[in-house]
């Protein structure tokens, strides 16, 4: 369980900062390829890639040095949250292929949250 939690943590924390940094600091890049990020004001786009850089870091780092692990679940539940409200979003504006994206990264964050939740409590 241990490999597969590390696979899916590292996979979504090279999306997370990837897609963050390019919400961030490169928002007509992000709005060419995706198109949604137009809908909303640059601010909160870039405050998004923030979030999601901030994230990744949150997914990887405090489990790999052993310092404040809780905070790994706790980074994953933020990016369910995150996820949560672009599928809403994007459920909303029509668009089902970013809904099954979504959902598929809510699943996958919601899988590492709990499973190192279940690592922290068992010790």
């Amino acid at each position: 369980m241990n490999i597969a939690l590390w696979a899916v943590q590292i996979l979504q924390a090279s999306l997370y900062g990837w897609a963050g940094y390019e919400k961030a600091f490169h928002y007509g890049h992000v709005v060419e390829m995706w198109h949604w990020p137009a809908r909303l004001p640059q601010g909160l786009v870039a405050f998004i890639g923030v979030c999601e850089m901030l994230g990744a870091v949150g997914l990887i780092l405090p489990w790999l040095t052993g310092i404040q692990r809780r905070l790994t679940p706790l980074a994953a539940i933020g990016l369910v949250t995150l996820m949560s409200l672009a599928s809403i979003a994007h459920i909303r504006w029509g668009e089902a292929p970013h809904v099954a994206f979504t959902g598929t990264m809510l699943a996958l964050n919601l899988f590492i949250a709990l499973g190192r939740r279940e690592a922290l409590r068992r010790g």
